[in-house]
């Protein structure tokens, strides 16, 4: 068997969606720039109270109705999306890119470094990632630097071992063995030979990952340790204005609603990709 044969071929990835993925980057775009541009979307100061009427419903200038204070809810909620973006965005690129680099320097330099990494982050993994949250907040406080610490934490070791199966599956394989004949070092095989590979799996575990950040920092804003007034993200949002339920008031139900659109949009998106990145030989 010649070389040529061994070679990995070199593939052109081409992305393209149906129409439940097309729906999915949609309204993942959507809530996307409306966290960039909130500070510009938003009618009114997110502490200021615009009605005299607490759990109020929706007129022309208040488009969701007004909170249990009479703040603007849409302004909330529209702030609110920078924080449970943000925050969630930034806590999966920390916990997916550690995890994954880690998950590969393991696969391919096995022995010692890979058994103590794979031992000790499974260990962590094992913690229950409420419980380790909760502990976390209680002990270090609820800043936004430590909610991003404490969630890419939490995610990391999931990240790592996901990354290093993909890894050393790739790593046994002819290609990898050939380049190292060649002399190939370390970085180019992580480099130019395995991370390519693990691309597409890696991506969509990110964003499983990404759900499981927002669903959890939601929960902890719920319980009072998330992000904390005056500033507010959905679950935090959710929390202030729980006794509204009884009423149905919209102050309750819109973060809901948008806690549901932004985690079943991503879980769209990412069940379209697997089946929709098409390769091709060169």
């Amino acid at each position: 068997m010649t070389s040529i044969e061994l070679a990995a071929p070199r593939r052109m990835r081409r992305w393209s969606f149906n129409t439940t993925g097309s729906v999915g980057f949609a309204i993942v775009l959507f809530w996307a720039v409306v966290a960039i541009l909130a500070p510009v979307l938003i009618r009114y100061p997110v502490g200021q109270i615009v009605d005299t009427d607490y759990f109020g419903s929706g007129s022309s200038t208040l488009w969701m109705g007004s909170d249990y204070l009479g703040r603007d809810v849409f302004s909330r909620i529209v702030m609110g999306a920078r924080y449970t973006v943000g925050i969630s965005l930034v806590a999966v690129v920390f916990a997916c890119g550690s995890g994954v680099v880690l998950g590969i320097v393991a696969a391919v330099a096995g022995g010692r470094l890979d058994s103590v990494l794979s031992r000790f982050l499974d260990a962590m993994n094992s913690i229950p990632s409420k419980l380790f949250g909760l502990m976390m907040v209680a002990a270090v406080g609820s800043s936004i630097p430590w909610l991003i610490t404490t969630l890419a934490v939490i995610y990391m070791p999931g990240a790592f071992r996901f990354a290093r199966s993909l890894a050393v599956n790739v790593n046994a394989m002819d290609f990898v063995t050939v380049a190292r004949i060649r002399g190939e070092g370390v970085l180019y095989l992580v480099l130019r030979e395995i991370l390519p590979n693990i691309t597409g799996p890696v991506l969509a575990d990110t964003g499983l990952r990404f759900v499981f950040i927002v669903l959890l920092l939601s929960g902890l804003s719920f319980l009072g340790l998330g992000v904390q007034p005056p500033n507010a993200d959905w679950g935090a949002l959710v929390h202030e204005n729980l006794q509204g339920l009884v009423f149905g008031a919209p102050a309750v139900v819109y973060p809901c609603l948008a806690i549901a659109s932004l985690t079943v949009s991503v879980n769209l998106l990412i069940d379209n990709l697997p089946r929709k990145i098409r390769d091709r030989s060169a």
